[in-house]
C-alpha cells in the first residue's frame, strides 16, 4: 500500500504579527521597540505637537493635561507655557520619556482619555495629538475630558486623518453630543513626511 505525500502548504502571513509589533511600538508602546516608536514620534510629530500647542494659547496661570503624550514633545512645549502641566499615558515607557524630557515641569501618571484621574474642572486646555484612535470608548473618552475642563476650557485635538476610524467631522459630532461647543475642525499639512492631520478644536460652554 503506498502513501502520497501532499506539500506542505506555503506559511500563511500573520496578519496579527505586525498589528502586535505596531502595538508594542506606537498603541501601547513597551520595550526596546517602544523606546524605538516614542524615538519615530518625537521626530514625526514634533511640527504637530508644536502647532496644537500655539493654537492652545496657553497663558501662564492655566493648567494644562495632555492626553497621550508619548515622549512628551508636546507637552514639554506646553509645560513651559503654563502654570501646571499635566501628562497622562497608559505606557510607563512613555512616561519614562516624558520625565527624561519634561523633568519636574509636567506630573506624570498613567491613565487614558476616559480615565484622566483629574477632579471635575480642574484644566484649562485639553491636548491630544494622533491618540484619539487609540481610544477604547471615544465617548468616554470626550465625556471624561468635558468633565476635567473648567467652563469656557478647550480642547484642541489632531490625529492622522488616514488612520482615524471616523471621519473628523464625526469626530466634532461626538465631542457635541459630551457637551462640547463652537466646534471647529480642519485639516492641516504638516512640514515634511509627516501625514495629513485632521484637527479639531472645542470649548466646554460657559
Amino acid at each position: 500500500m503506498s502513501t502520497s505525500h501532499q506539500p506542505a502548504p506555503p506559511p500563511q502571513p500573520d496578519p496579527g504579527g505586525l498589528g502586535r509589533v505596531l502595538d508594542r511600538a506606537f498603541g501601547h508602546p513597551s520595550g526596546a521597540l517602544g523606546r524605538l516608536g516614542g524615538w519615530v514620534m518625537a521626530r514625526g510629530n514634533a511640527a504637530t505637537e508644536q502647532r496644537i500647542v500655539d493654537l492652545a494659547r496657553i497663558e501662564p496661570d492655566e493648567t494644562v493635561l495632555v492626553v497621550g503624550p508619548g515622549p512628551g514633545v508636546g507637552l514639554d512645549a506646553a509645560a513651559r507655557l503654563a502654570g501646571r502641566a499635566i501628562g497622562v499615558d497608559p505606557s510607563p515607557d512613555m512616561l519614562g520619556l516624558c520625565h527624561e524630557r519634561c523633568g519636574d515641569r509636567a506630573e506624570l501618571r498613567e491613565g487614558s482619555a476616559a480615565r484622566t484621574g483629574e477632579p471635575d474642572g480642574s484644566v484649562d486646555v485639553v491636548l491630544t495629538v494622533n491618540n484619539v484612535m487609540l481610544w477604547d470608548d471615544r465617548a468616554a473618552g470626550f465625556a471624561e475630558l468635558a468633565r476635567v475642563l473648567r467652563p469656557g476650557g478647550r480642547l484642541l485635538l489632531s490625529a492622522h486623518e488616514k488612520w482615524l476610524p471616523v471621519s473628523r467631522h464625526v469626530l466634532a459630532d461626538e465631542a457635541a453630543e459630551a457637551g462640547f461647543a463652537d466646534l471647529q475642525t480642519w485639516t492641516w499639512d504638516p512640514p515634511g513626511f509627516a501625514a495629513l492631520a485632521a484637527q479639531l478644536r472645542a470649548v466646554k460652554p460657559a
